[in-house]
């Protein structure tokens, strides 16, 4: 199989490509820096995004594509330069995998798209699985539907087209570290009221739902890519506490979160509830289904 990455290099992306690469398959990374990209007979790198590059001329046999290009949303606050490049970057990326299919005269069976379990908004009481529609106006929702919506031009082409939503990613890299970074001084402990929920997933587990969402061909549209089991924030920072042997006791009111981060705040101080129902109707088998063993696995390597 040949799968084309959009964003190979970053944090799930690298994850996906070796899930790929040791099953055999033949892998191509869409880079704005392909040179960097140490490549091999499996693995190959193309240029896009800059002025004169035109990767469908690099390519052909393609059976996925995968695109997880886009800025972080991590970082101090959201300027409105910030949140400007957020979108930017997301529709830019978006729009030129579908022009990409376009030209391509063999199309790929299959897109899947990054998104993201900020689509629902933010509730402290409401479960949600795929079939929950969003009456969230808030930043994230709004990003998320627009990003969606430029996606699903690649339905038209008739392309299986899906939309992995992500929950909080627990690995090496994203926000675990900057959540663990209070318990390894020994002043971690509730972020706001602990009462919002997390919805997450091990990196390990998300690369590997992609993979899945490749190969189960009567999956299409959202996938929560999450485990079954969210937990509430206070249980969360319980379990941190627990693996990194360090103490939960010092919380983090929220005016302090909404003076520092501002408008960013609303990610840790809201959640969501949401349940991967298309992943287990469809038999996904969870490497780390419990959080205690995502953030063991996570700090034991």
């Amino acid at each position: 199989m040949h799968v084309v990455i959009a964003g190979g290099s970053g944090f799930v992306g690298q994850v996906l490509q070796e899930i790929l690469l040791a099953e055999g398959n033949q892998v191509t990374v869409l880079s704005r820096n392909p040179e960097k990209i140490h490549q091999t007979d499996q693995l190959k790198a193309v240029g896009w995004l800059k002025q004169g590059s035109r990767p469908e001329k690099e390519m052909d046999s393609i059976d996925a594509i995968v695109n997880l290009a886009g800025e972080s949303i991590n970082g101090l606050r959201w300027t409105k330069q910030k949140k400007e490049r957020i979108i930017k970057s997301r529709m830019e990326a978006t729009g030129e995998i579908i022009q990409l299919v376009e030209k391509l005269e063999s199309k790929p069976r299959v897109l899947v798209n990054a998104s993201a379990v900020g689509y629902y908004g933010m509730s402290d009481n409401d479960t949600f699985a795929e079939k929950n529609s969003s009456a969230a106006s808030d930043f994230l929702a709004d990003t998320v539907q627009k990003w969606e919506e430029k996606a699903a031009e690649a339905s038209r082409l008739g392309i299986r087209t899906v939309f992995a939503r992500f929950g909080i990613i627990l690995g090496k890299k994203g926000a675990l570290p900057l959540m663990a970074l209070p318990y390894k001084f020994c002043i971690g402990g509730n972020i706001g009221s602990g009462r919002q929920w997390v919805s997450w997933i091990h990196v390990e587990d998300a690369a590997k739902m992609l993979k899945f969402a490749i190969d189960t061909a009567d999956i299409e549209g959202p996938l929560n890519v999450t485990t079954p089991n969210p937990v509430k924030m206070k249980d969360f920072g319980r379990e941190l506490g627990t693996v990194l042997r360090r103490p939960h006791w010092l919380p983090v009111p929220e005016i302090v979160l909404k003076l520092t981060l501002g408008e960013m705040s609303s990610m840790l101080l809201g959640g969501q509830r949401v349940i991967p129902e298309k992943a287990m109707n469809h038999r996904y088998s969870y490497q780390f289904p419990s959080i205690n063993e995502a953030l063991k696995a996570v700090f034991s390597e």
